[in-house]
């Protein structure tokens, strides 16, 4: 049964619902771009698809603009995958519960994949168009976005003719994006040295960090909100300054790109240091619950019982884990002195993860200008080589540049004057701190000419997630109207 059936547009929804029913996390777009390729095959489209499962569709113009110059559509096929604590769904199985709450469309306890299911969902009504005016169109949906941009840096962009592009990936009704940061992301291999558990260090206990906001590492950088990897990190330290502690199994946040919600990690202690354990953590909690009051009110430490692993860190590489971990640079980093308001560099520690050689931290770096993101960078390497003990830094993926503003676009001219048509309001023009895959494009493709279009979304990256269905109403006529006057 059609959750979405009562709101209109359908033709955008209709392929919302059926992505939502398609399990679409990144590494996981097997099946959704099957199911893109099927559905462009239905209607006697061109599609292809690559080993990444990145999917190029391509449609010819009609009503008056076969002629014109190709257009090039762009959305990424995957989603973050969050859900709230104890929420039973399988990412790689089960669908998207859709939820319609008055003007919002969000899922039930989980993130919703609105983050680029809508963005996908304008491309395929476009495909799917009888009636409409337009050029040509090239659509390109991208896999792996959400881990490192991965399709879009191997994509062949050989396949394409067009000089111009039409991003689905942004954010707001209120703006057309363009211009935006590059990133880089960055792991942190940290042996543990690994020993047997000592005798003496029997009662075992699992340290939860619970009840954060988490969020979009760089839409939500700004907000200062609590990063559950580094509150474990600083439990851990608050521990080891105290009492004869091991560690085991740290593990927290669900991908590089989303502000760690929860983190955990066992650590063993002597049974006579388990009340004194145990009431240092409640006190630690205390200070984390008033100093995050506002961004992240219902933070939670927890010290439960748990069975005792075969194997821990080392004492000295338990140390070295909580005390480089919670070194990290993280949050805004510097703030843009061209365009005010704006975040120029932030870095987001987004996972830990047990390895079979220690554990492993996942970062990434969002800035600007392109040196700056390599200057942070250098300085973790300069604090792994300081911590010793083996502790490795490397880039993991690509190096994602910027993708620069160019104010005399004549496309940006074009959506311009339809934005004030169809919404009756002049559009602010803006240029962002995030990191899109535009930067890329406007590499591999000299001269492409780029905007980006959004819809009214929140709480990105989260179970919170969210997107206002009557911006989709609003931006689907606005979609309509740039794309029949690209002549």
């Amino acid at each position: 049964m059609s959750t979405l059936k009562s709101i209109q547009p359908q033709e955008v929804f209709s392929f919302f619902e059926s992505l939502s029913g398609i399990p679409r996390g990144s590494g996981n777009e097997k099946e959704v771009a099957d199911w893109v390729i099927g559905f462009a095959r239905d209607r006697g489209l061109e599609a292809v698809q690559d080993e990444m499962h990145c999917v190029l569709v391509k449609k010819p113009g009609q009503h008056g603009l076969e002629d014109a110059p190709p257009l090039i559509l762009h959305g990424h096929l995957d989603m973050v995958c969050e859900k709230d604590e104890g929420v039973v769904h399988d990412f790689e199985r089960d669908p998207i519960e859709l939820r319609i709450e008055g003007d919002f469309i969000t899922a039930d306890g989980t993130s919703l994949g609105a983050d680029n299911g809508i963005g996908v969902s304008y491309i395929l009504a476009l495909l799917d168009s009888r009636d409409l005016p337009h050029p040509p169109l090239e659509a390109v949906l991208t896999a792996m976005e959400e881990k490192g941009k991965v399709g879009a840096a191997q994509f062949d962009t050989g396949r394409l003719s067009g000089k111009r592009m039409i991003d689905f990936n942004w954010i707001t009704e209120k703006e057309i994006l363009a211009g935006c940061s590059g990133d880089v992301t960055f792991t942190v291999d940290i042996p543990a040295e690994w020993e047997p558990v000592p005798d003496t260090h029997s009662g075992a206990r699992l340290l939860k960090v619970r009840g954060l906001a988490g969020g979009h590492c760089e839409f939500d950088i700004h907000l200062e909100r609590a990063n559950a990897v580094l509150v474990l990190a600083r439990a851990l330290n608050a521990l080891h300054s105290r009492y004869d502690v091991r560690i085991a199994a740290p593990h927290g946040g669900a991908q590089n790109n989303a502000i760690p919600a929860d983190a955990q990690a066992l650590v063993l202690l002597r049974p006579e240091d388990a009340a004194g354990a145990a009431a240092l953590v409640a006190e630690l909690e205390q200070t984390l619950r008033r100093e995050y009051s506002i961004s992240d009110p219902g933070l939670r430490l927890e010290l439960d019982s748990a069975e005792t692993p075969p194997r821990a860190f080392s004492a000295q590489a338990g140390t070295r884990f909580a005390r480089l971990t919670s070194l990290v640079p993280n949050g805004v980093l510097s703030w843009s002195l061209g365009v005010p308001g704006i975040v120029e560099s932030s870095n987001n520690l987004g996972t830990v993860r047990t390895t079979p050689e220690g554990a492993r931290l996942m970062s990434t770096i969002t800035a600007a200008v392109t040196s700056r993101k390599h200057e942070i960078l250098d300085r973790v390497r300069s604090l792994a080589a300081l911590a010793g003990g083996g502790i490795a830094v490397e880039q993991y993926g690509l190096d994602a540049p910027e993708f620069p503003y160019h104010p005399g676009s004549p496309l940006l001219e074009v959506a311009r004057e339809a934005f004030r048509d169809a919404l009756g309001e002049e559009p602010d023009v803006h240029v962002s701190q995030c990191s899109l895959e535009l930067g890329m494009f406007s590499q591999k493709v000299p001269g492409l000419d780029i905007i980006s279009i959004g819809t009214e979304l929140h709480d990105l990256h989260s179970p919170k997630e969210s997107v206002n269905h009557t911006s989709v109403a609003r931006v689907w006529p606005l979609v309509r109207t740039i794309v029949g006057r690209l002549r």
